[in-house]
């Protein structure tokens, strides 16, 4: 048998059937499932989805913004009522409509009052299939009215008489908050005797001398505009009778003055509420209170009953010292007599509140949104419940059902309408609207008739995991109109699903109460109605359920020594677990002794700390297992030790000597735990300004328990002790009692002054304002000062809140301005502050520098004129001029795709300078902008320049290939940054022999074609030193270095190995000792002669590598003969010649304007010249020799010896 749901449906008359029976037959409707895709294709009347509160109070300052979003396919449009009458937004500017969205938006903020648009609204969103209308939202702008002027009178009374100050807030819209505060802005404190009633009157059942004040002061605050007004401050005092003078006693009689008992003890009465009885009305699910107030003397305790039952215990407080009796979500069951009993030890009275509960209308049952197909039947059901009863109304499309349009499918009977046969254009929305005096309530719901084949909406293929042996759910989320039939298949042949083994949902989901490792297949659902049918399939895996084979075992340790628990996990080869350790049932301490190695934890050096419960626990995605196991730590109880600790905290604080600016604080040390106490550490608490923070105020010794303390003024102290020895700090002591320091004027004035515009027409005027404890007393506000530094105005002065900030508004831009900063309280003034300087706000520059020419140094280097712009124009403080250049093309190169823009910024007021770093034979375009603190003016026109050619650098390499018996070939690479056009290339050349000495110097000029060169008639086997070098129309450039050897005559070779070796001759060996004898002796005279300051020949030795070019000067010329410098010609030792392939790289060499200054802007002096000598970078000539392109002459050899 297949496994199938169905929707029970049959055809009934209405007429024959009664409406009860009838409603239990009819189909159920259908439920659109939430997913988007397919909302999207769905048709679909409007649904109101968010809306404004009916009882809407806004603020008056800002723009009035009335919700209503609608939902509905296709999109609803909008439409309002205002006050029962169309209200066109098109007529009005000030109010506007969101796109796609029913949202009004007011603009009251631009012009217009927020009294001009009270009112009732009411939103309609329609489309083709009807239309959905929001509740009545009416409008009322918030209103927080200010106290009215009365002149209060001080109050004097006896003590222990009763007193009622009353408050009379103005009445606002929301009602505000009541507080009573003094001028402190201390809320005043409350007690069973002293305490505020509902109505915000302060209630004393009996005064006191310390109830006497002259600053009692109602506050009314308003939250919706965040608005506090005050009260004028009432004045009471309360005297004793025996200090009453005679002018007061002989104006009283001597019942008022010397009163007996009852006078002064007596029995309650209530001050509120009046008689002994009353009534109160409440709504439904309000909160209840109720409030007795009564005065007396001892002061009365207030209880409470209901007289026809019990307090619901759940719902009951009592507030305000049991003097107010809330009930919250209160109901029709609380209504009855409650009694509140005020007693005290004179008597007892009682008072009775008769409480009856009203309800406006609330839903039973809410109509419910309807789809249906064509030709079913269906039913919307309202039906709401209030106190007095509501009456139901209906309307269809926002229009009374009486007058709307007919359809022959709808039946109302009372709180429900019948639909029968619906077809397409039964479609609409209706609305069912409960009322009673207390309110009403707006339901709206639709009716869609749709026709629709069956829609699947699981996605096709899900996989589904689950653990053997419990409970599957594959899902079939379907849609179809009328709602189709579902039918479960397993396997690919199709076999149907038994119903003793599967459980079909009627939401199509499938469940298998016990799965079993056969369950694991595939699974298709089929949805079927008239119009067609939908099928899906499903995969189910079934899991082998994860094990703990070996559980952590119940452990009994000695301290110190470790522990191990054991936790082996077994699980479904295909999950992954993850096994943790807990400790009664949180996270192991975070201590190295704890460590897990696989299915071990190991507990190291075991401390009573240790023991408890240590549970394991294996998760898998799928499921979770744990064991735990209980650890008991023992040992042998050790001898007692002597306690060394800390000391215990001092005790027993006490304040004397009481001054304005000091007092002093005494104490009682703690023990000192076997540690001498070194010193005790004070600290203060400000529970006026920093509640809760304590500061440091000083130190003494640990001999001492008393200090004398400085105290600020309005300051509310509280001081605590520590004490400290040399094994750490105690705790804090207790706090003692407080002290308030009194109030005195502020004796500093705000630090860091500054005036700058954040705007060109405004000047921010900013402050350090001052701490709470430097305000020296309540009432800390700033005179805030300016006036213009260059005119004749008078200071202009407001005082302004405990603020850092105060911006002027509607000042000319960039002007200097006079600004001082004074502190007040309620005591007096600060001293006069000092005057500091500022300027209102920046604008960008106008003008753009003019006259801009340029001149071209050198080819890397050129100097910028321009003429200065006029100080008004810059707007701002002048902070220089920014040149912006660029190269458009290099006139060796291709022109570049990206044109990369350099900066180069110079401070002041300077009217030329240098740019340095510039490229060779290139053309340069720039600009020029004036820049101030808000940024960079306008450019001025491009100016484009050129610069000439230059030397270029060094060949990129040079090699020497197929070296001959007289012949070498060179090979070498144009320089990277030629600077110009190529004429030719240099190279030069001289023999090196065997002591290294250079021979003659061959020159030779190569055209700038060529990159190869072949050299012939060389002498076999010897070394060359080669210098080569590229020049340009500017001269030659860095030149590059090598050296090469022709290969050996073979011949020759073999005749020198013929002839006889003299070096084995006896004559041959003794000549050579001989002369070894000879140099020894030389050394020795030399050596002697250079001691006594002789001069040693270097020249001779010298001019032997000297290169053939350079001659020393004579003495006649003016010249040194006797030292020349000729260290760079000497050829290339053994252990520092070139690499083996024989290539010299040039390095690279770029100038940058990182070189010269901040970054991408170069530093300059205060004439604009750059700083220091500028010269373009050559690469370091090789120390094999520095042969310079050009001949040496005597004064290049004599600047290069200086």
């Amino acid at each position: 048998m297949q496994l199938k749901i169905m929707p029970k449906k049959k055809r009934l008359s209405a007429g024959r059937v009664p409406l009860i029976l009838f409603l239990c037959q009819m189909i159920s409707a259908l439920d659109v499932p939430l997913d988007s895709k397919l909302l999207e294709d769905l048709v679909q009347p409007p649904t109101i989805i968010q809306q404004s509160p009916k009882d809407y109070i806004i603020d008056p300052r800002e723009n009035i913004v009335i919700q209503c979003e609608a939902k509905g396919k296709p999109p609803p449009s909008f439409s309002w009522t205002r006050n029962g009458t169309h209200f066109d937004i098109d007529k009005d500017p000030l109010v506007t409509m969101k796109t796609g969205s029913g949202t009004l938006v007011i603009n009251i903020m631009s012009e217009g009052k927020a009294e001009t648009y009270e009112g009732v609204y009411q939103c309609t969103a329609r489309n083709e299939r009807g239309a959905a209308i929001s509740n009545n939202i009416v409008v009322r702008p918030s209103r927080s009215p200010l106290w009215t002027k009365e002149k209060l009178e001080p109050i004097t009374l006896r003590s222990g008489q009763s007193l009622v100050l009353p408050c009379r807030p103005p009445i606002g819209l929301p009602p505000a908050i009541i507080f009573w505060m003094d001028n402190s802005f201390q809320r005043l404190p409350q007690s069973e005797r002293v305490s505020q009633g509902l109505n915000g009157d302060l209630y004393f059942s009996n005064v006191l001398p310390e109830d006497s004040r002259e600053d009692y002061i109602c506050y009314a605050r308003f939250n919706h505009t965040q608005t506090i007004q005050q009260k004028q401050p009432i004045s009471v005092k309360v005297i004793l009778v025996d200090e009453l003078n005679d002018t007061i006693a002989a104006n009283l009689s001597d019942t008022e003055v010397y009163g007996a008992k009852s006078n002064r003890e007596r029995p309650p009465t209530f001050l509120t509420p009046e008689g002994n009885a009353s009534n109160k009305e409440e709504l439904r699910g309000n909160v209840l209170s109720l409030e007795c107030i009564a005065e007396g003397l001892p002061t009365p305790i207030i209880y409470w009953i209901k007289e026809d039952g019990t307090l619901p215990i759940n719902r009951t407080f009592y507030r305000n010292f049991q003097k107010t009796l809330q009930i919250i979500q209160v109901s029709e069951a609380d209504s009855g007599k409650y009694q509140c009993i005020a007693k005290n030890a004179l008597g007892v009275i009682h008072h009775t509140i008769s409480v009856t509960v009203k309800a406006a209308p609330y839903w039973i049952m809410a109509p419910q949104n309807l789809v249906l197909s064509p030709g079913e039947d269906g039913a919307l059901i309202c039906r709401a419940n209030g106190n007095p009863k509501p009456r139901i109304s209906w309307l269809s499309n926002g229009v009374p059902i009486e007058i709307a349009p007919d359809d022959p499918s709808r039946k109302i009977s009372g709180d429900t309408i019948i639909f029968s046969s619906v077809q397409e254009r039964s479609s609409a929305v209706y609305q069912c609207n409960a009322s009673n005096e207390y309110g009403y309530l707006l339901g709206n719901a639709f009716v869609n008739v749709l026709a629709e084949p069956p829609r699947i909406l699981t996605s096709a293929n899900t996989l589904y995991q689950v653990i053997a042996n419990r409970p599957a759910l594959l899902d079939c989320a379907f849609f179809g109109s009328p709602l189709p039939t579902i039918e479960w298949f397993k396997g690919t042949k199709g076999s149907a699903l038994r119903e003793d083994t599967y459980v079909l949902h009627e939401n199509g989901t499938l469940e298998i109460p016990v799965a079993q490792k056969d369950s694991t297949g595939t699974y298709t659902c089929v949805a079927r109605n008239k119009l067609g049918m939908a099928k899906n399939e499903v995969h189910l895996e079934i899991k082998d359920p994860t094990r703990i084979i070996k559980q952590p075992e119940y452990a009994v340790v000695q301290r110190g020594s470790t522990v191990s628990f054991e936790c082996k996990v077994k699980h479904d080869h295909t999950l992954i677990p993850t096994v943790i350790w807990l400790k009664d049932n949180g996270e192991l301490p975070s201590d190295g002794r704890f460590t897990i190695d696989k299915d071990h934890l190991v507990v190291a050096d075991v401390s009573d700390n240790d023991g408890g419960t240590y549970t394991c626990v294996a998760n898998t995605t799928l499921d979770n297992v744990s064991a735990s196991a209980v650890l008991s730590v023992v040992a042998p109880t050790p001898t007692p030790a002597p306690i060394y600790d800390v000391p215990n905290p001092p005790f027993d604080l006490e304040l004397t000597d009481q001054l304005d600016k000091s007092v002093q604080l005494s104490w009682t040390p703690g023990d000192d735990n076997n540690s001498p106490i070194t010193k005790f550490i004070i600290e203060y608490e400000d529970a006026m300004h920093e509640a809760g923070l304590w500061r440091h105020q000083t130190e003494v010794p640990g001999t001492q328990t008393t200090a004398q303390l400085k105290l600020s003024p309005y300051v509310n102290y509280s001081f605590r002790v520590m004490a400290e020895n040399s094994l750490g700090r105690s705790l804090p002591s207790e706090a003692s009692e407080q002290y308030l320091t009194k109030a005195a004027e502020p004796d500093k004035n705000p630090m860091t002054v500054e005036g700058l515009g954040s705007e060109p027409d405004n000047l921010v005027i900013t402050w350090q304002p001052l701490n709470g404890f430097e305000s020296n007393g309540p009432g800390l506000q700033y005179k805030v000062s300016w006036r213009q530094k260059d005119g004749d105005d008078e200071w202009t002065s407001v005082v302004v809140a405990n603020v850092s900030k105060y911006i002027v508004s509607g000042t000319p831009t960039f002007v200097p301005y006079l600004i001082k900063v004074q502190a007040l309280n309620d005591v007096g003034f600060a001293p006069e502050p000092a005057v500091v300087m500022g300027h209102s706000g920046e604008d960008l520059p106008m003008v753009a520098p003019g006259n801009v020419h340029v001149t071209v140094v050198n080819s890397t280097l050129a100097e910028v004129h321009w003429d200065p712009v006029p100080l008004k124009s810059v707007r701002g403080h002048l902070q220089g001029y920014r040149i912006y250049y660029w190269t458009d093309q290099n006139s060796s190169k291709r022109n570049r795709r990206h044109i990369e823009k350099k900066i180069l910024t110079f401070q002041g007021s300077k009217t030329h300078g240098m740019l340095p770093g510039l490229e060779p034979f290139s053309h340069y375009t720039l600009n020029i902008r004036v820049i101030n603190g808000k940024g960079e003016g306008p450019a001025s026109p491009d100016r484009v320049f050129h610069t000439p050619e230059g030397v270029p650098s060094a060949p990129s390499s040079l090699k020497i290939v197929n070296p001959t018996l007289d012949s070498l070939t060179l090979e070498w690479d144009p320089p990277s940054h030629p600077n110009g056009i190529l004429t030719e290339y240099t190279l030069k050349y001289q023999p090196i022999n065997s002591t290294h000495e250079l021979g003659p110097l061959v020159d030779l000029k190569i055209p700038a074609n060529k990159t190869r060169w072949t050299l012939k008639n060389l002498n076999f086997s010897t070394r060359y030193k080669f210098y080569f070098y590229a020049q340009t129309s500017a001269g030659s450039g860095s030149q590059i270095t090598e050296e090469a050897v022709t290969t050996v005559d073979e011949g020759k070779m073999a005749m020198a190995s013929r002839q006889v070796d003299i070096a084995t001759q006896g004559w041959f060996i003794g000549l050579m000792c001989a002369v070894a004898l000879l140099i020894l002796i030389l050394l020795i005279v030399c050596f002697i002669r250079r001691n006594k300051g002789g001069k040693y020949p270097v020249k001779e030795k010298e001019d032997a590598h000297a290169d053939p070019e350079i001659q020393p000067m004579k003495e006649d010329d003016g010249t040194f003969g006797e030292y020349s410098d000729a260290e760079d010609h000497k050829p290339l030792k053994k252990g520092s010649r070139t690499p083996s392939d024989r290539t010299v790289k040039k390095e690279d060499s770029d100038d940058s304007l990182v070189d010269y200054g901040e970054g991408v802007n170069g530093q300059f002096n205060e004439d604009g010249s750059f700083i220091g000598q500028y010269s373009g970078k050559k690469e370091k000539e090789p120390a094999e020799g520095n042969e310079s392109s050009e001949a040496p002459s005597p004064v290049n050899a004599m600047n290069s010896f200086v």
